[in-house]
């Protein structure tokens, strides 16, 4: 990535970026270590899974997966224009996420399955006897096999990538042209960069995400589709814009005012609920929740992206060896979650403290053991999506 906002320039490294990437997914995998305790449905599911920190799961989930989104496509951006051929960046996707999809859903989700069926009862143990029944799609279980599951987001990025490849002469000129000019001009003042930038996620709560739930499935998943390829372009087009960044750098503070009081409007709303429902101030709360939940997590956005600029500017070894490692990690950590959380909960009873402690620090520890063993192996190198130096 490109692009240092201090003097700016287009060129330089985008470490604030590289940061802000590995903390985006070092959040993932802890929040997914996080679905094993909450009410909330997934996979598998804790004896002692409860409501206790769904108030914090609740805080991250509205711009997780946007912000890697947005950073994908800055990444993307910058990728594609030091290639001379658009072919060979199509290939080199290919490589660097088709391989790890094909493999990760033959394989590496493969037990995410296994135990959610095993704690379902709807199959006896013998992971040996399942994976031939999982690979060949058994519709007794009611789930679809193969499947991607947390790959998904590997999944949408490769088909945006893939969709936009032909596009991206028109998407350089209009980076640089109209486009990149509205963008620094709606950055230009902090009012425009939170509101106006938010409109269009509005309009999708409101028009598609109704009648698209989300499904992660890719072919019906059109108001996830609708959010995630805009804040991807986005992301594309603020790359290398400097008046963007400029923007960032002048409004972040606002921004961050900002989330913070909408983040206490809905704690108090959470809170106080039962006793504003019937009142005159009800229905308007429930109206314009989706316009405040994007506003909410556009203007986190804004002020993550604001804050790396300012201080997380600068590489270490830790980051060199951690943005060389964490897509390894993303690809590996539900599946060791699942698996640790399965055998701790079913096996064991450690209780509420001491098993999330268990299940988050053998996640952990997973990916890192993965990471130094499988980048050792060209195989499994290329399987995995590490970058080769």
């Amino acid at each position: 990535m490109s692009l240092t906002p201090k003097d700016g320039s287009i060129d330089n490294r985008r470490y604030d970026l590289d940061w802000l990437r590995v903390i985006a997914f070092g959040l993932l995998i802890l929040y997914h270590s996080g679905m094993f305790y909450v009410t909330w449905g997934w996979h598998v599911k804790s004896a002692y899974a409860g409501p206790l920190i769904e108030p914090l799961m609740s805080t991250v989930n509205p711009w997780r997966l946007a912000l890697l989104f947005f950073i994908s496509g800055v990444a993307v951006r910058f990728a594609s224009d030091k290639v001379t051929s658009l072919a060979s960046f199509a290939g080199s996707r290919v490589f660097r996420l088709g391989v790890p999809i094909v493999f990760g859903m033959a394989l590496i989700v493969m037990p995410q399955t296994y135990f959610q069926l095993r704690q379902s009862g709807q199959i006896e143990a013998g992971i040996l006897d399942f994976y031939p029944r999982y690979l060949s799609g058994d519709p007794e279980w009611g789930v679809i096999t193969p499947t991607w599951n947390h790959l998904w987001y590997v999944v949408y990025l490769f088909v945006y990538i893939l969709l936009l490849v032909p596009l991206m002469p028109l998407l350089r000129r209009l980076a640089w042209g109209p486009i990149g000019q509205g963008l620094g001009w709606i950055a230009s003042h902090p009012a425009r960069l939170i509101f106006l930038i938010a409109l269009p996620f509005i309009a999708y709560e409101y028009l598609l995400s109704p009648h698209y739930p989300t499904t992660h499935a890719l072919i019906d998943d059109w108001a996830n589709h609708a959010h995630r390829l805009t804040v991807f372009l986005l992301g594309y087009f603020a790359a290398k814009n400097p008046g963007f960044w400029r923007g960032i750098a002048r409004g972040w503070p606002y921004a961050l005012a900002t989330a913070v009081g909408l983040w206490v409007f809905g704690g108090l709303m959470e809170a106080y609920w039962p006793s504003v429902e019937g009142t005159v101030f009800g229905k308007p709360i429930v109206l314009s929740e989706p316009a405040l939940t994007v506003l909410y997590a556009w203007t986190v956005i804004i002020s993550l992206l604001g804050l790396a600029q300012k201080f997380l500017n600068h590489s270490s070894p830790a980051l060199r060896y951690l943005n060389a490692a964490v897509f390894c990690y993303y690809i590996v950590h539900q599946s060791i979650t699942i698996t640790a959380g399965y055998l701790l909960t079913e096996i064991f009873a450690l209780g509420p403290v001491l098993e999330p402690i268990l299940v988050v620090g053998i996640t952990i520890a997973g990916c890192v053991l993965s990471f130094e063993i499988f980048r050792r192996i060209p195989v499994l190198r290329i399987a995995f999506g590490i970058r080769q130096r």
